[in-house]
């Protein structure tokens, strides 16, 4: 796996802090050069570890060992400061204000490159391979509902669920992690991420029997 070196200079240290999550976004910009170039300049105090292209590079932006500024505001698992104990990976996609379109195959098999590499490092728990829409689910849709997060998990990488044969209540999706401080942002993005089909915001037996297979899971 061949990476290619770009400096960003927008990051600082993580105070000792370990590494136990992985989050993915969408670059959400019309370009990949737009976005590399945002990743790069310190007046925007945005960057990721690492950007993967749809043609399948990738580009590293920020070491492992040292934060990079991906995050934002956002929750997991009772925890709040999410960039101090993660590497995210920023996907090449115009997104939802852009023109959303699918991830190419290449582009998604250099993402399980790529997520193989980081969680073999680090001891991250599949149910901390997370979207961004996961940790912030008021704020952000990245990666989106045409994310495979399906075919990722085939390949190894975080976890998806087969639907269980109870059903669970919406206050559960706090036992896998997500913040339920605003439970209809939280449905939407569990949605956006098990239940693409139809992003309702709404609890129904489907999500209900997908959280249980997923509980199960852990």
């Amino acid at each position: 796996m061949r990476i290619i070196e770009r400096p960003s200079p927008n990051f600082d240290t993580r105070d000792g802090h370990s590494i136990d999550m992985l989050v993915l976004h969408y670059t959400g910009m019309a370009t990949a050069a737009e976005a590399l170039s945002r990743l790069c300049d310190p007046a925007a105090k945005v960057s990721a570890h690492y950007m993967v292209d749809e043609d399948g590079s990738i580009t590293r932006l920020v070491a492992e060992d040292i934060r990079a500024w991906h995050a934002g505001v956002s929750h997991w698992r009772g925890h709040s400061n999410i960039n101090q104990r993660s590497v995210g990976i920023e996907i090449v996609n115009p997104g939802h204000e852009f023109g959303y379109r699918p991830f190419p195959q290449a582009q998604m098999e250099a993402v399980v490159s790529l997520c193989k590499n980081i969680i073999a490092a680090h001891p991250i728990p599949a149910r901390n391979v997370v979207a961004h829409s996961d940790i912030a689910p008021a704020r952000k849709q990245d990666p989106g509902e045409l994310f495979d997060w399906s075919w990722l998990a085939a390949q190894g990488i975080g976890l998806f669920p087969m639907p269980g044969k109870t059903l669970a209540e919406a206050s559960k999706l706090a036992e896998f992690g997500y913040d339920m401080g605003n439970a209809a942002a939280a449905i939407t993005a569990f949605q956006r991420r098990f239940r693409p089909g139809l992003l309702s915001g709404q609890w129904d037996d489907e999500c209900a029997a997908l959280l249980a297979g997923l509980l199960a899971l852990l």
